[in-house]
C-alpha cells in the first residue's frame, strides 16, 4: 500500500512536470507565430503604402522611419535583412548595440525557400534565457520575396514555473497527508492480520526435535488459521513420534558400533596370543635345555597381549563413564604443570604470564585433558626436524583458558569435521577415543574445546572451562 502511494505520487509528479512542459512550449511556439502574423500584417501595409520601389535595396529606405513605430505598437523587437541575408533594418535604438546577427546563415536561406510556408525557425540559449528566432519573406505586392523577416521571440517561462512549483508543494502536501494514512492503516491492518500468524510463527521457531513441543490453541480462528493450526498440531504428534524412534535407533545403532569396536580391537591381541600357544604347543620340549627362557618369552608375550586388552578394555570404560562433577579449588597453572612433569619430550615449552589461575575443576580429569592433548600434539610431530610444543594458561573475563600449540602435519579439511567423532583416527595405533572423551569431559564442566589448524604448518587446541 505504501509502494503504490509513492509510486503513484512520483509518477504524477512527473506526469505534471512534462506537460507543464509542453504547455510552456505550445505557448510560446503559438505566441511566437501570432506576432509574427501581425508583424506581416503590418509590414504588408507599408510595402503597399510606400513611395519607394518595393525592391530589396530600397528596404532600408522604406522602413526606416516605419521599424520603430511597427515595434512600439507591437511591444517587440525585430529585425529586416535583405534577400541575401544581410542586416538592412533592427528596430533596436543602434544596430551596433544589438547583438543581433550581421547576415543570416546560409542553411537559414536556403530552409526557407524549400519550405512549403516559407518560414524557418532556430532556437537557441543565451544569457538572457532560450531565444526562438522565426524567419519569413517580405515580399512586394506581387508575392515576390524582397527581404526577410527575423523576430527573436524570448521565451520568458517564469510564470509557468512558478505554478508548477505552487502545484507541486500542494500535491506533495496531498500525498504526504495520503502516506501517512497509509501507513497508519497498513500499520493497524497488518497488526490485526498477523496476530494470529504471529503466534503460530513464535511456536514454529520453537519447535525442536530434542524436546516436547506445546501444540496452538487459538480462539475463534479464522478457516485459514484452522487449517494451518491443524497441520502444525498434527506434525508436533508426529515430530514426537519420530523423536522416540530416532532416538532409540540412534541407541541401538550406537551400541552396535560400540560392541563391533570392542569385538575387534579384542580380537587383534586373540590372534597372536591363539598363535603364540599353538606354536609353543608344537614346539614343547621338557628336555630342551633353553625351555626356561623359551617359557619366559611366551609368557611375556601373553602379558603383553593380556596388557593391550585390559587397555582397549579401560579406555572404552573411560569413554562410557561419564567423569563425576568433583570440584576442588586449585591453581591451573601448578596442575598444568604437574601435568607436563610425565613427558621426557625437551620440545615442550610451557607459557603463562599468570602466577595463579584458581578455579573449580577436577584435578584427575583436568591432568587427563592436558596429558591427551600433548600426545596428540608429540604424535603429530614424527616427521617434524624442529618439532616444538607450546601449553600456555591464560584467563579471560571468568574463564580459564589452555592452549596446546604445535608445529606438526596439521589437519586437513576433510579430516576436521571428524576430529571430536568416536573411532575416528589417522594413526596407525588407537582406538580414536582420545579427543571425543576430552570433549566429553570439558562439555561436562561447561566449558568448551576448539582448534585451528593449518595443513603442514601445525594446529592450536583451545580449551576453556569457567572459573566456578
Amino acid at each position: 500500500m505504501i509502494f503504490l502511494v509513492v509510486i503513484a505520487s512520483v509518477l504524477i509528479a512527473a506526469v505534471t512536470i512534462y506537460q507543464y512542459q509542453e504547455q510552456a512550449k505550445d505557448y510560446n511556439k503559438q505566441r511566437s507565430e501570432r506576432k509574427v502574423e501581425q508583424l506581416q500584417k503590418n509590414i504588408k501595409y507599408v510595402i503597399k503604402n510606400t513611395t519607394w520601389e518595393r525592391t530589396s535595396e530600397r528596404l532600408g529606405l522604406i522602413f526606416k522611419d516605419k521599424i520603430h513605430q511597427i515595434a512600439d505598437v507591437h511591444s517587440v523587437h525585430f529585425n529586416i535583412y535583405d534577400i541575401e541575408g544581410n542586416l538592412v533594418q533592427s528596430s533596436r535604438a543602434s544596430i551596433t548595440d544589438y547583438t543581433a546577427e550581421k547576415k543570416i546563415d546560409n542553411d537559414i536561406i536556403e530552409e526557407l525557400a524549400r519550405s512549403a510556408d516559407k518560414k524557418a525557425v532556430r532556437k537557441k540559449t543565451t544569457a538572457a534565457g532560450d531565444v526562438r528566432n522565426s524567419y519569413t519573406y517580405i515580399t512586394d505586392l506581387k508575392f515576390k520575396p524582397i527581404g526577410i523577416l527575423n523576430l527573436p521571440y524570448y521565451e520568458d517561462d517564469s510564470f509557468s514555473n512558478m505554478e508548477l512549483i505552487e502545484f507541486l508543494k500542494r500535491l506533495a502536501f496531498a500525498y504526504l497527508l495520503m502516506l501517512v494514512t497509509a501507513i497508519a492503516l497498513a500499520f493497524i491492518i497488518s497488526k490485526y492480520i498477523t496476530k494470529s500468524l504471529k503466534t503460530i510463527s513464535d511456536k514454529i521457531n520453537q519447535t525442536a526435535l530434542d524436546k516436547r513441543n506445546e501444540k496452538i490453541t487459538l480462539k475463534n480462528p479464522s478457516e485459514e488459521l484452522f487449517g494451518l493450526i491443524n497441520a502444525y498440531n498434527s506434525m508436533v504428534d508426529e515430530l514426537e513420534e519420530s523423536a522416540v524412534k530416532l532416538a532409540t535407533s540412534e541407541r541401538e545403532q550406537a551400541w552396535r558400533e560400540m560392541a563391533k569396536q570392542v569385538a575387534h580391537e579384542i580380537k587383534n591381541p586373540l590372534t597372536p596370543m591363539r598363535l603364540s600357544v599353538q606354536s609353543f604347543q608344537r614346539k614343547f620340549d621338557p628336555e630342551d635345555p633353553n625351555i626356561n627362557k623359551k617359557v619366559d618369552e611366551y609368557s611375556k608375550t601373553l602379558i603383553q597381549q593380556i596388557d593391550t586388552m585390559s587397555s582397549i578394555a579401560s579406555a572404552f570404560s573411560n569413554f562410557a563413564q561419564m567423569p563425576a562433577q568433583q570440584k576442588e579449588t586449585l591453581n591451573v597453572v601448578k596442575i598444568v604443570k604437574l601435568a607436563l612433569d610425565i613427558f621426557n619430550e625437551n620440545y615442550i615449552y610451557f607459557s603463562t604470564s599468570e602466577k595463579e589461575v584458581i578455579a573449580k575443576l577436577d584435578r584427575t580429569q583436568l591432568i587427563r585433558v592436558v596429558t591427551n592433548l600433548v600426545k596428540n600434539a608429540i604424535q603429530a610431530m614424527k616427521e617434524v626436524e624442529k618439532p616444538e610444543i607450546l601449553v600456555g594458561v591464560t584467563q579471560n573475563n571468568g574463564d580459564v583458558i589452555i592452549k596446546v600449540q604445535d608445529n606438526g602435519n596439521g589437519i586437513s579439511d576433510e579430516n576436521k569435521s571428524k576430529i571430536f567423532e568416536p573411532k575416528f583416527t589417522t594413526k596407525t595405533s588407537g582406538m580414536g577415543l582420545g579427543l571425543p572423551m576430552i570433549k566429553n569431559i570439558i562439555e561436562t564442566y561447561k566449558g568448551s574445546i576448539s582448534f585451528e589448524s593449518e595443513e603442514g604448518k601445525g594446529t592450536t587446541f583451545t580449551v576453556t572451562f569457567p572459573k566456578e
